[in-house]
């Protein structure tokens, strides 16, 4: 993987970039243009369901740190309340996550309209998560190389994300915990990716992705089994 000087901390604007092969970027094409058509009817009942509980706008727009330190806006459904302030950065146990974002978060649905942050260019398939540039200008020397790349849609930070948030919960300053603990641990798995970033290896970690959120699902469906068990409401398998 090619690497940056990390003697000083350079602007991010400064940061060459590391552009994407044809062939990920016609990968990026085919699937994100696929799966927008195919999951056409998901994405507008989730539109709904997010402006029928949450009311506001649906859909959450931020500014996030791209290839070679360039911003883009990102698309999200918007699973928290409007205009709640706090740290930049979300743990599993945030007061700001509406009943709504809690499930859409925890299904990672709520990430499915940066399917067109990938037509667009903005972003790929697989590669390291877009950084909020606020955080991504606090980075350490060290690891700034990692804006040199385009951000993924998924990848091996973003499966270990239920994980993070978890880890965020108890920490007294989120941010800092963040920088100095989790930052050093996602650039090292974001190398060995990207150290062999292929296509193939790319649907791996699509096919990885998929098995993640089949987990996700799996978990919610077992706890809230258990509740009903607990609460005398279950059949003779958990379910009535």
């Amino acid at each position: 993987m090619c690497t940056v000087d990390r003697s000083t901390r350079e602007p991010l604007s400064s940061i060459d970039a590391v552009p994407l092969s044809p062939t990920r970027r016609t990968l990026d094409l085919v699937v994100a243009f696929t799966l927008l058509v195919l999951l056409t009817p998901l994405l507008v009942l989730l539109a709904i369901l997010v402006g029928v509980t949450s009311g506001g706008p649906v859909l959450f727009r931020q500014r996030r740190t791209g290839e070679g330190g360039r911003e883009f806006t990102l698309y999200k459904f918007r699973s928290m309340r409007k205009g709640g302030a706090g740290p930049a950065i979300t743990s599993g146990s945030d007061p700001r996550v509406t009943g709504t974002g809690q499930m859409l978060r925890h299904l990672h649905l709520d990430e499915l309209p940066q399917l067109w942050n990938v037509l667009r260019g903005d972003m790929t398939l697989a590669g390291p998560r877009p950084e909020i540039p606020g955080l991504a200008e606090r980075y350490p020397s060290e690891y700034r190389w990692v804006f040199r790349h385009r951000p993924g849609l998924t990848g091996p930070c973003q499966l270990r994300s239920r994980a993070e948030a978890g880890q965020l919960d108890g920490s007294r300053d989120p941010e800092e915990y963040y920088l100095t603990v989790l930052v050093p641990q996602r650039t090292a798995l974001d190398a060995e990716f990207l150290s062999r970033a292929t296509v193939p290896n790319t649907l791996r970690m699509a096919a990885r992705t998929v098995l993640y959120l089949l987990s996700a699902l799996w978990a919610g469906g077992a706890r809230r089994g258990s509740a009903r068990a607990k609460d005398g409401r279950g059949g003779p398998g958990g379910w009535s």
